[in-house]
């Protein structure tokens, strides 16, 4: 009888372990490749699984509004953040922990550059839908700034998150697209394609912001991540994914 309570026992702390919840982040899409890679180095040294819930930070935010069961918020701005902070529904204010980068991004053969937007031969242009992405922002500053706006609004193809819009510019489905840096600097998507960094000056700073969530049921774990998030460790990561250091 002894016997069958510890093999119960035992039995019920594997059932135990096994069942442990992922620490659930939801993440902005220019994030995904380097938040994977921070994810893995985070999980060499603490015994927590990441999830990730990769969309358009407008959406995330939203979803987290309606009681989505996420334990932190990596967005790709300060906006949604500090909007949800006001609404009580995180722990801390939001902190920027990068700043990201624009580019234009094409799969075929040409030098992709703003001017070459105009031309006749380009006849649709991915973009972030502005009013959940940030990236999609930072891209209507760009084209109102070099005032192509107007001559090019016609061939914008709006996708919901930068993710979205990587599909449409790496299936040809656009001739080219705004996106962020980080993903043509992922091992996935490295040397395709042709791409030109736009000069920060030409659009609002993209300040990206992290919030641990009040409805998180893992805060001790969750802020264990968020540091690291703002360790040297996880900060060189950022900078090869093309983010300028937000510390």
């Amino acid at each position: 009888m002894k016997h069958s309570f510890v093999i119960l026992f035992f039995f019920t702390l594997f059932i135990g372990c096994q069942s442990e919840p992922s620490l659930k982040i939801a993440t902005s899409a220019n994030m995904q490749f380097a938040l994977e890679e921070i994810a893995i180095e985070f999980e060499k040294s603490n015994d927590i699984k990441i999830e990730l819930i990769v969309s358009s930070t407008g959406t995330l935010a939203s979803q987290i509004e309606q009681g989505a069961p996420y334990d932190l918020f990596v967005a790709a701005n300060m906006k949604y953040p500090t909007y949800l902070h006001q609404k009580k529904l995180t722990t801390t204010p939001p902190k920027i922990y990068a700043y990201g980068q624009l580019i234009l991004w094409t799969m075929y053969d040409f030098e992709p550059s703003l001017s070459y937007l105009k031309k006749d031969d380009i006849q649709k242009i991915a973009i972030a839908n502005p009013e959940t992405a940030p990236y999609g922002i930072a891209s209507l500053e760009v084209l109102k700034k070099y005032n192509l706006y107007a001559s090019v609004k016609s061939k914008l193809v709006y996708g919901e998150s930068v993710s979205q819009c990587n599909q449409f510019i790496n299936t040809q489905s656009v001739n080219i697209g705004f996106t962020a840096m980080s993903v043509v600097m992922s091992d996935k998507m490295k040397n395709k394609g042709h791409w030109v960094k736009i000069n920060t000056n030409n659009y609002s700073p993209i300040k990206q912001g992290v919030v641990i969530l009040k409805n998180s049921t893992q805060k001790d774990n969750a802020k264990l991540f968020y540091n690291f998030l703002f360790s040297t460790q996880a900060q060189v990561i950022l900078k090869k994914y093309g983010y300028l250091n937000g510390n």
